[in-house]
């Protein structure tokens, strides 16, 4: 890749630094997309351990690169996310992913379809830690800055995702109590 195709790139996914989620940083402000991304392939870098058959690496780049198109279509939050949102955010990774070099274009579709299958425990993985790495975020926020669906949400989403393994099904207990700890004002 040449030096201004690189830049370029890079200049084109920056928004996902600008992009801002519907989470908020326990600091008050709105955690950009970009945050969300890195903290969750440093979870998975974190469980690697737990899961020493995986190809960690590439959960690593799932994780990095799961929310590529919100550079274009900024943020929309699961909850309210339909079938258009995903097809056009499909489109925009595709769009973004065109401007690499072949060999890195390939892989990254690659990747991408086997993140959409979720057939391949890499895929399960990511998309599980991807789910609670919301659930953290939310519960490290001040609870006003939850919106009323969220009080339920925060017990129930991701739980399906969580299943495929013990140990992100623990991991969803307990940060399903870190929830209700929250709602029942346990610690402040």
């Amino acid at each position: 890749m040449n030096h201004r195709d690189y830049i370029d790139f890079l200049n084109m996914i920056e928004k996902l630094k600008c992009n801002t989620r519907h989470s908020w940083t326990s600091s008050g402000r709105q955690e950009s997309v970009a945050e969300h991304s890195w903290r969750l392939a440093v979870m998975a870098m974190l469980c690697a351990d737990e899961y020493p058959t995986l190809d960690i690496n590439k959960v690593i780049k799932m994780c990095l690169v799961h929310d590529f198109g919100e550079a274009i279509t900024g943020d929309i939050p699961a909850f309210l996310k339909n079938e258009a949102d995903e097809e056009n955010e499909e489109v925009a990774i595709r769009s973004l992913i065109s401007f690499l070099p072949t060999t890195t274009k390939e892989e990254l579709f690659v990747l991408f379809e086997e993140m959409k299958a979720m057939d391949t425990d890499e895929a399960k993985l990511y998309k599980s830690l991807d789910n609670m790495e919301a659930l953290i975020a939310h519960n490290e926020a001040d609870i006003s800055t939850w919106i009323p669906r969220e009080y339920e949400e925060n017990l129930t989403y991701g739980q399906k995702n969580a299943e495929w393994s013990e140990w992100t099904k623990e991991l969803r207990k307990v940060i399903r109590q870190d929830s209700m700890d929250k709602i029942n004002g346990v610690g402040e």
